[in-house]
């Protein structure tokens, strides 16, 4: 009799340790249920806050950003890693700055301004943000910005024309950051190192970049989208002697004769060890240049049947 009551007993607290194993793995499971809930509703209401911070407000004000490594940010950079230092001037401006992501998304601009759009753990600072900020300060009422870094490092002017990577992606980039309201302001365009290695390249390169301004102002349906272009610096020594031609495409670059194209030279600028991309401060100088050309030129403007309204800046 006891050997039963024995076995019962037994047989009883073993379905118990079941049980209550059972029960233990359905709490985890509620608990894991309610987790992912939890998360997915807190990231719906940060991509609601974004949402409500940028595509809601149909006044943006944006810029493409385009051309190779300087454009994409190589300030900071040494031995292809970035130093993470982000100075005042480049700092993110979470309510009035915005960034066109590698995943067609407006979120909160921040260094590095071209991550993952080009390049990842080698991306630094440019001088996008440092724009940003410029025109912010001196025009508080300016509106909200938005910024659409499209640069490719190490490509070639030839590489920006129609049915090429960079140049479609770049109007893509550009039409899908009108959909929700806003007037594309300006290019950037901080382009031409490659080019300078070649003879031939920079013979060609006063035509080639002429006929990508008007390709592009045509896909965009903007025919006097005001363009910022900036004269390269020449290289330090004795790295100038891999860009042999940089003379030539200064001059062209000098010499576009398209309206509403103006031209910001980078020479004097400091650069990195390499000797030819901008240090973090050089990029904040240079930010601050090309806001100053933008507020202070004023612009040929024009009103055209479309579905949209380019209003040049005055």
């Amino acid at each position: 009799m006891k050997m039963k009551m024995k076995s019962i007993l037994f047989n009883f607290i073993k379905k118990l340790q079941y049980a209550s194993e059972e029960i233990l793995l359905m709490l985890m499971f509620v608990f894991l249920l309610f987790y992912l809930r939890w998360i997915t509703s807190h990231n719906y209401q940060h991509h609601l806050l974004i949402t409500n911070r940028s595509t809601d407000k149909l006044n943006k004000q944006i810029f493409i950003l385009a051309g190779q490594s300087n454009m994409a940010g190589q300030g900071g950079v040494h031995n292809f890693t970035w130093d993470g230092i982000i100075p005042r001037e480049c700092q993110p401006n979470p309510n009035n700055i915005l960034r066109l992501s590698v995943t067609i998304k407006w979120e909160i601009a921040h260094e590095p301004l071209n991550y993952a759009v080009d390049c990842l753990h080698n991306c630094g600072v440019g001088p996008g943000m440092a724009f940003a900020n410029a025109i912010l300060k001196q025009d508080p009422n300016f509106g909200v910005i938005g910024l659409v870094p499209c640069s490719k490092s190490g490509t070639g002017i030839h590489a920006w024309i129609r049915g090429n990577m960079p140049y479609d992606q770049l109007i893509s980039r550009a039409k899908f950051s009108l959909k929700h309201g806003g007037t594309i302001r300006g290019l950037l365009w901080f382009h031409g190192e490659s080019d300078t290695k070649d003879k031939y390249t920079a013979r060609y390169y006063k035509a080639k970049v002429i006929k990508f301004i008007q390709d592009l102002r045509d896909d965009l349906n903007s025919p006097l989208l005001p363009v910022i272009v900036v004269v390269l610096r020449y290289p330090k020594k004795p790295f100038d002697r891999k860009f042999k031609f940089v003379n030539v495409v200064r001059q062209a670059q000098m010499d576009i004769d398209l309206p509403n194209v103006i031209k910001v030279d980078a020479n004097g600028l400091p650069v990195e060890s390499d000797g030819l991309h901008l240090t973090t401060q050089g990029q904040i100088q240079l930010g601050n240049m090309m806001a100053q050309a933008f507020l202070n030129t004023k612009f040929q403007s024009l009103k055209f049947d479309s579905n949209k309204i380019y209003h040049m800046s005055s």
